[in-house]
């Protein structure tokens, strides 16, 4: 089977490495040898393997009747959902680490995948490397989840457990997160909390069945804390983490983004680092929690791999997923 992937930066091209380096897995997960046939990126990889699979147009994948699968890491909104939708429309499975476009459009993909009997895929948007959606709607799929809260942005959690660990200040600590690559050049979207508020809002959305919308999540980032902060949290027997969390209600959800005092014994203030947390409450099964590294080149990109390969075996099958949640909005109540 044939795939096509759309960027070659880092989640791209730890894509094309986990398909080659484990290409006999995947093989055998799949029933049959997959291969990249196209990647789509501006720029030349001279001597790189991949030299020989780069395009520059678009088109050179949408009209090639052979690709079964795109996979998209370009990221952004745009050009990405024209791209999406018209891989979708030709019948092609897509599967995305996305979260921008999965939290803006995730619905509407959804419903362009099910009219022409596809797949459109996004483990890798939450979590990176942590099985949290397949696990919605896959292994609890029979439970109705009451709610949802995490620790789901590597960055800023990184940030918070050296200033517990090390009494260093914010500022230094940002600039260590830069020069080791957990921080962007402009860590906006991390520490402000809107990476965070994206991914509790595609989760939102698959315990609801209906879209939640990020802009309307109350969201409050980590560049307000301080050393006093957490050294009085520390006095209380609790530590201070950035908490995505997100519940039903009768008419809709409650959903927040911020900086919280949890008790040391609470499952969530044992985790550091760059890792990420979720905890899962079933009305049935009761809680589950997931851990793992949230971010990160393998990381992620297994995770997009494992959807390659579900979607593969789907198509090879003849069948193709439901949709996960509606274009109808769901409330969110503050």
């Amino acid at each position: 089977m044939k795939a096509a992937i759309l960027g070659f930066g880092t989640v791209g091209s730890g894509v094309w490495k986990v398909l080659h380096e484990n290409k006999d897995r995947v093989e055998k997960a799949v029933g049959e040898p997959v291969m990249v046939t196209r990647v789509l990126d501006l720029r030349d990889f001279p001597g790189h393997p991949v030299e020989p699979s780069l395009v520059k147009s678009f088109e050179e994948i949408e009209d090639d009747p052979q690709i079964d699968i795109v996979i998209e890491c370009m990221g952004g909104i745009h050009p990405s959902y024209e791209y999406v939708s018209s891989a979708l429309e030709k019948g092609k499975a897509v599967v995305t680490s996305n979260k921008e476009l999965v939290a803006s459009c995730g619905a509407k993909l959804m419903e362009i995948a099910y009219q022409h009997q596809t797949d459109f895929l996004f483990e890798a948007s939450v979590g990176g490397g942590i099985p949290i959606l397949n696990t919605l709607r896959l292994g609890l799929v029979q439970e109705k989840i009451d709610s949802i809260e995490g620790i789901l942005n590597g960055t800023t959690n990184y940030i918070l457990t050296r200033m517990e660990k090390e009494g260093l200040p914010y500022e230094q600590i940002l600039k260590d997160a830069q020069a080791l690559g957990y921080a962007e050049r402009n860590p906006e979207a991390d520490v402000m909390g809107y990476d965070a508020c994206r991914k509790i809002a595609i989760l939102a959305s698959m315990i609801s069945g209906k879209t939640v919308r990020y802009e309307d999540i109350p969201t409050e980032g980590i560049t307000e804390v301080s050393l006093q902060d957490i050294e009085e949290a520390r006095k209380d027997g609790k530590r201070i983490r950035l908490v995505a969390k997100a519940a039903l209600t009768e008419d809709g959800v409650t959903a927040s983004v911020r900086p919280e005092r949890i008790r040391e014994d609470h499952p969530l203030a044992g985790v550091q680092g760059v890792f990420n947390a979720v905890l899962i409450h079933g009305n049935m099964v009761g809680d589950i929690m997931l851990e793992g590294q949230g971010a990160g080149k393998e990381a992620t990109a297994s995770a997009v791999v494992s959807d390659v390969i579900y979607a593969l075996k789907q198509r090879r099958n003849g069948l193709y997923e439901p949709v996960c949640w509606t274009e109808q909005i769901c409330p969110v109540n503050a």
